[in-house]
C-alpha cells in the first residue's frame, strides 16, 4: 500500500518526546498539534477541549435547525428529535474523549440544557427539574454509566478468560 505523503502528518505526544523530524520519500512530514481521526479531534496534549467545542458547535447548529423548523414543540416530538438528531453528535465516541475539565463538561451539558428549555411547558423549571420531568439523564451521568458498563464488561471477560 502506498502512502500519500501530503496527507501524512506527525504529532509529538508526551513530555519526554524528543520532537524529531520525520521524512517520507524525501519530504519532511508536517507537524501538527491537533488532528481529526474517525470524527474525533485528538491533540498532542491529549486534552479533549477541541473535541468538546466541535461537538458543542455541531449540536448548536442542530438546535438552531430544530428551533427554526419545529413550530409545536411537544414533549414526545422533541424527545424523538433529541434522540435522533442531537444526542448522536454529543455522545459520538465519548468514551474516547470523555471530558474531565469542568469547563468542557459544562459546555457539553449546556447543549442539553438549551434543548430542554425549548420544550413546551418547561418555563420556570431548573435544569435538574426539566431532566427529571423528561426522564433524561445528564450527559455526565450517561458517560459515567457508560464507563461503568465498559469496566464491568472487561472484568467479566477477564474472569471468564
Amino acid at each position: 500500500m502506498e502512502f500519500n505523503v501530503d496527507k501524512c502528518k506527525v504529532m509529538h505526544v508526551g513530555n519526554t518526546n524528543n520532537n524529531s523530524s520525520y521524512y517520507m520519500e524525501g519530504s519532511q512530514l508536517t507537524e501538527v498539534s491537533y488532528e481529526k481521526d474517525l470524527g474525533v479531534w485528538i491533540s498532542a496534549d491529549m486534552k479533549c477541549s477541541k473535541q468538546c467545542m466541535y461537538a458543542f458547535n455541531k449540536a448548536t447548529r442542530v438546535l438552531g435547525i430544530i428551533k427554526r423548523t419545529i413550530r409545536f414543540k411537544y414533549t414526545k416530538v422533541m424527545l424523538s428529535l433529541y434522540k435522533t438528531l442531537l444526542k448522536p453528535h454529543v455522545e459520538y465516541c465519548s468514551s474516547a474523549w470523555n471530558p474531565h475539565y469542568i469547563k468542557d463538561m459544562q459546555l457539553i451539558e449546556k447543549v442539553q440544557s438549551r434543548f430542554t428549555k425549548m420544550i413546551k411547558n418547561m418555563d420556570g423549571k431548573t435544569y435538574e427539574e426539566r431532566l427529571h420531568w423528561l426522564r433524561l439523564w445528564s450527559f455526565e451521568e450517561r458517560r459515567n454509566r457508560q464507563d461503568l458498563i465498559e469496566v464491568f464488561t472487561r472484568v467479566v471477560q477477564a474472569i471468564r478468560g
